[in-house]
């Protein structure tokens, strides 16, 4: 039986036989007016009659919810559970929070659809922790102060995310999506070394934060203020729940410099990366005259790196994971650089 097959009662065959998923269109009405949804079928391998096994109802019930709730630009489940999360907050005061009753969000969290008002305002807390502090301090008295404090600090730090660029943030959101661990250190030099491909291959860099030459090798001092009190610790971040799927507004370019980084250097850890950064001329050039222990706040210019990993191009060919590969052993076995 294949991966995608299973078996129930098929009731025009007459006994047990394997299905096949498929997909196809139905026509519903709902509040006078016509919508059209795609639903999962099951299908006799057999007959090609349609089956009922269990679990399907209750399947396509959630596939017409959801595919309603977007085509009316409504708020589904998983945002405001995603709500509750980053702003850590529970579904009663969140409600109350947002002006709306008590068991309002409880009776959505169950599958009621909300109004297109109360999901507008839903959406605005969801995408600006500006508007949710400001409903937060005009429903303060409704909810407790201990759920109050929690709220509002979640939501002063979530601002913080809106302290680097939104192109920074979408590249950071792509990158959590594709490794299941990453360590404030190894996020650091990733993006050193995304700003270095990308930049070689296209011409252009791919955000505009520069980075500094750090005793640990490139920082880009935004992202570990966001990042610092996990330390050595892989990154954990309810905060990045308000940017999931993000990453999927990047550009094809963009996306493929991320991935040929990710599938070759994002299989090493932080401090392996940080020697690697250690061995090349962008880094090593800034920090001539310096002790390696010796704090500096120089720029490692975008143009400097740029210039280092079209050398690299060169002489590797960046543009595949093979050559990304063999620079990376050349610099792992070579000190002091290769150029």
């Amino acid at each position: 039986m294949g991966e995608n097959e299973k078996k129930d009662f098929c009731i025009e065959c007459r006994k047990e036989t394997e299905y096949l998923w498929q997909e196809k269109p139905i026509v519903k009405t709902i509040r006078d007016k016509e919508y059209q949804f795609q639903i999962t079928t099951a299908v006799c391998a057999e007959c090609g009659e349609e089956m009922n096994p269990p679990g399907l109802i209750d399947r396509n019930v959630q596939e017409i919810d959801e595919q309603y709730r977007r085509a009316e630009g409504l708020v589904s489940v998983e945002d405001i559970e995603k709500m509750m999360k980053i702003y850590q907050i529970g579904k009663a005061p969140l409600s109350l929070a947002l002006g709306f009753g008590e068991v309002t969000i409880p009776r959505y969290l169950e599958g009621q659809i909300p109004s297109k008002e109360y999901s507008d305002i839903m959406r605005s807390a969801l995408a600006s922790p500006v508007f949710m502090r400001q409903k937060l301090s005009e429903n303060r008295e409704k909810i407790t102060d201990a759920a109050y404090r929690k709220a509002m600090g979640a939501a002063v730090r979530l601002e913080k995310l809106f302290s680097i660029s939104g192109k920074l943030l979408k590249i950071i959101a792509y990158v959590f999506e594709q490794l299941e661990e990453i360590t404030p250190l190894m996020l650091q030099k990733l993006l050193y070394f995304i700003q270095g491909i990308y930049s070689a291959l296209y011409g252009k860099e791919i955000f505009a934060e520069d980075c500094k030459a750090w005793v640990h090798g490139p920082v880009y001092p935004e992202v570990y203020n966001l990042f610092k009190d996990f330390k050595y610790n892989p990154i954990d971040d309810a905060r990045f729940a308000v940017l999931e799927r993000a990453g999927e507004e990047l550009t094809q370019e963009e996306k493929r410099a991320v991935d040929l980084v990710v599938d070759t250097f994002g299989m090493y850890g932080g401090k392996t990366l940080e020697k690697i950064t250690h061995n090349e001329e962008p880094w090593r050039k800034v920090r001539e005259g310096c002790k390696s222990d010796i704090p500096s706040n120089e720029t490692i210019t975008k143009e400097s790196i740029r210039n280092y990993y079209m050398a690299v191009d060169k002489a590797y060919g960046i543009h595949s994971e093979d050559g990304i590969r063999r620079y990376i052993q050349d610099m792992l076995t070579t000190e002091g650089g290769i150029f």
